[in-house]
C-alpha cells in the first residue's frame, strides 16, 4: 500500500506562519533570544510547524491514516479559539488542519495548555501513538530541541560550540527535571495562595529569588565600581594599556586604544573624547 505524503510534502498555510515568524522578533519577555544572544536563531514558529508538519499525513491524501483524518475532521476550531480562514472557502480536512496550525504558529501558542495538547494528540495519531525521537546534531539556539520538546516528542541536541550547549542545557534539559515542583526559596516555598506550580514555574519562581540575591550581593561587593554618573548608572568599562605620552609637554599616561567610537548604530553614534587634564588623560562621552 503506497504511503501518504506527510503535510509538508504538500501544502502550509505561509502567509500566517511568515507573520508569527517576523512578529517573534519584537518579544523578549519570555522569549529564549533573551536566555543569551545566538546570531543564527531560527524562529520558534517555524521550527514548531515543520516539526508538526513532518510527522502529520496530509489528511486529504487517499492514503492517510483514517483516523487521523477523522480527527481533523472533527477539529473543534470554535472551542480551541482558532479563526477560520481556510475552511470557510473549503470545508477540507486539510483545510481545517491549516486553521489550527495558523494558530499553532502564534507565540500565544505556546503557553496554551489546549492548543499544545491537540497539537500532540495530533501527532500521536498520525504516528500511531508511536513519535519518533528528534535528533538535532547542530542544535545551536535550540529553536528545533525546543520545540520538539513541546510537541512531546524525546530530544537531543548537541553542538561544538559551548555557548549553543549551555543555552540548550538551559533550554531543554533543566528545566523538564523540576517539571511540577514547587520553588525551594523561602519566600515562595509558604505562600499558600499558590496550591500547585504548574511546568517550570516553581524553577522560575527559585532563579529570579535567587538571581536577585546574586545581584544584592555583588552590589555589596563590586557596587563601588559602577558608580551613579549624571543620573546614569555605569555598566561595563572599556579595558586599555596606557603608556607615558611621548609628548614633553604632557606628562601623563595615555591609553592605547584602536578606536574611541563607542557605537556606530544610525542615530545613536557616540565616541569617548580624550581630555588631557593635568597628568591624566579623561574622558568625556560625545555623540555625532
Amino acid at each position: 500500500m503506497p504511503k501518504a505524503k506527510k503535510l509538508i510534502e504538500v501544502a502550509l498555510p505561509l502567509e500566517a506562519i511568515n507573520a508569527a515568524c517576523a512578529r517573534e522578533k519584537s518579544i523578549r519577555h519570555g522569549h529564549p533570544s533573551t536566555l543569551h544572544l545566538w546570531w543564527a536563531r531560527r524562529p520558534l514558529a517555524a521550527a514548531r510547524v515543520v516539526i508538526f508538519a513532518s510527522l502529520v499525513d496530509d489528511p486529504d491524501d487517499l492514503n492517510a491514516n483514517p483516523e487521523f483524518v477523522a480527527a481533523c475532521k472533527n477539529l473543534d476550531l470554535t472551542s480551541l479559539g482558532c479563526a477560520r480562514h481556510n475552511s470557510t472557502i473549503e470545508d477540507t480536512p486539510r483545510m481545517r488542519l491549516f486553521d489550527f496550525i495558523e494558530k499553532l504558529v502564534t507565540w500565544e501558542a505556546t503557553t496554551d495548555d489546549r492548543i499544545i495538547s491537540k497539537a500532540r494528540e495530533l501527532i500521536r495519531i498520525a504516528t500511531n501513538n508511536n513519535p519518533p525521537p528528534l535528533l538535532d546534531p547542530f542544535a545551536g539556539g535550540g529553536s528545533i530541541p525546543l520545540e520538539a520538546q513541546r510537541l512531546g516528542l524525546k530530544a537531543y541536541a548537541s553542538d561544538l560550540n559551548p555557548v549553543a550547549v549551555m543555552i540548550n542545557k538551559a533550554m531543554i534539559e533543566i528545566p523538564p527535571r523540576f517539571k511540577d515542583c514547587p520553588p525551594i526559596n523561602p519566600d515562595d516555598r509558604g505562600r499558600d495562595s499558590v496550591s500547585s506550580w504548574h511546568g517550570a514555574q516553581g524553577l522560575a519562581a527559585d532563579v529570579r529569588y535567587y538571581g536577585q540575591w546574586m545581584r544584592e550581593r555583588a552590589q555589596e561587593r563590586i557596587g563601588h565600581l559602577y558608580p551613579t554618573y549624571n543620573g546614569e548608572t555605569v555598566i561595563a568599562w572599556l579595558w586599555a594599556r596606557t603608556v607615558k605620552s611621548p609628548n614633553p609637554a604632557v606628562d601623563a599616561h595615555v591609553p592605547l586604544m584602536r578606536s574611541f567610537v563607542l557605537s556606530k548604530k544610525k542615530g545613536h553614534e557616540y565616541w569617548a573624547k580624550p581630555i588631557v587634564d593635568g597628568e591624566r588623560v579623561r574622558f568625556e562621552v560625545v555623540k555625532g
